[in-house]
């Protein structure tokens, strides 16, 4: 109601890249590590990370950023991509790093973890999206998302920053237009009428939600008309977060 922080806290040296939510904890992403922080405990002084966790990196160098973080309930893992251009799996039990994946030829930004099967999905700085098999450790499909004339806007580079899925569909979007796709057949259905770059989206009922340069939040139909334009103070959208449960 005051619209004010309950709490801060320095989380890391370092920028925060990345934010996920488990049951217990909140666990925060930087330069080549993770943190996790009890929900229990937030807010409270002296409050302390109940562990930190670093992927393991190709040089003692380089310590490259994760950009983006996503919980897989299917086996209480997480999901990661990051600044090396490698997708890694973590087993939150454990708290071992149990896959590498390898593929793209620059940093990730944004990865998506498919509900109904074993499987995520990466976008990255080289212009694509990549489908994963979690069991094989494998990629099973690459899709060049600027190489699709409907979807290329060569004036703003090929970069994939925003990424969603949802049962067979997926939402991608960054230099490209931001675009629904159809998972099976590859194809691209519907390139929402957005001239700004877009930097997040998510699937929300029968709309998709996106947000990125211009200081608006869109509500979009799936048939690709723009349902609403909300208004915001910030001249960027960086994340988008649902209240699942608010009315």
């Amino acid at each position: 109601e005051s619209k004010r922080p309950v709490s801060v806290f320095q989380a890391h040296p370092g920028p925060v890249y990345s934010l996920v939510s488990t049951e217990r904890h909140l666990v925060s992403a930087s330069d080549g590590e993770l943190k996790a922080w009890p929900w229990a405990e937030l807010g409270k002084k002296g409050c302390r990370e109940v562990w930190t966790r670093r992927p393991p990196s190709r040089s003692t160098l380089e310590v490259p950023e994760i950009n983006s973080v996503q919980l897989n309930t299917r086996d209480n893992s997480l999901v990661m991509g990051g600044g090396d251009g490698a997708v890694r799996v973590m087993d939150l039990e454990s708290g071992s790093f149990t896959l590498s994946l390898w593929g793209h030829q620059d940093l990730v930004h944004v990865v998506s973890v498919r509900e109904q099967l074993p499987q995520c999905l990466s976008g990255g700085e080289d212009g694509t999206v990549r489908l994963w098999d979690l069991r094989t450790g494998t990629q099973a499909q690459l899709i060049e998302v600027h190489k699709y004339e409907e979807c290329s806007r060569p004036q703003n580079g090929k970069w994939i920053r925003c990424l969603a899925t949802d049962s067979d569909w997926m939402v991608c979007g960054g230099g490209p237009a931001l675009t629904l796709w159809h998972l099976r057949s590859v194809t691209p259905t519907t390139v929402f009428p957005l001239p700004r770059c877009q930097h997040h989206a998510l699937f929300h009922q029968d709309l998709v939600l996106s947000g990125g340069q211009g200081p608006a939040l869109h509500q979009l139909q799936l048939s690709g008309e723009p349902r609403a334009r909300v208004p915001c103070s910030s001249p960027a959208l960086r994340s988008l977060c649902l209240h699942q449960r608010a009315p």
